[in-house]
């Protein structure tokens, strides 16, 4: 039987609640202060994304390369709009608005796994 997305996100944090129950109560506290300070918010990730700022929500989940190459790609669009052929700029715009439109519409799923993958390694 498969289970769903859903299903195994809450198998794996019942997993992770299950095995911090089991830590020591000074490796409780260490680990949840260490999940305050790094755990990421869906918020912040979703209004980076929706600001359009062309990769700062990669940066946010510390995915460098990702946002990088969106940044790099929206700039050159915007450049390129500006001088010399609108079309292009405009098109490249465009791409990297496309491709990073379904992230915003899952910014409260891709924030979970970041932080169940920080839970886990912790």
């Amino acid at each position: 039987m498969n289970l769903s997305d859903d299903d195994q996100l809450m198998a794996r944090e019942r997993a992770i609640r299950d095995r911090v129950r089991a830590l020591s109560e000074d490796a409780r506290q260490t680990f949840y202060h260490r999940l305050r300070k790094e755990a990421r918010d869906p918020d912040t990730y979703a209004v980076l994304n929706y600001l359009m700022l062309a990769g700062l929500h990669h940066y946010y989940l510390g995915r460098w390369w990702r946002g990088t190459a969106n940044l790099v790609v929206f700039l050159a669009g915007v450049a390129i709009a500006l001088t010399t052929a609108p079309f292009i700029g405009a098109g490249l715009v465009v791409l990297v608005f496309v491709i990073e439109l379904p992230q915003l519409f899952r910014a409260q799923r891709i924030v979970a796994e970041y932080n169940l993958a920080l839970q886990e390694r912790l």
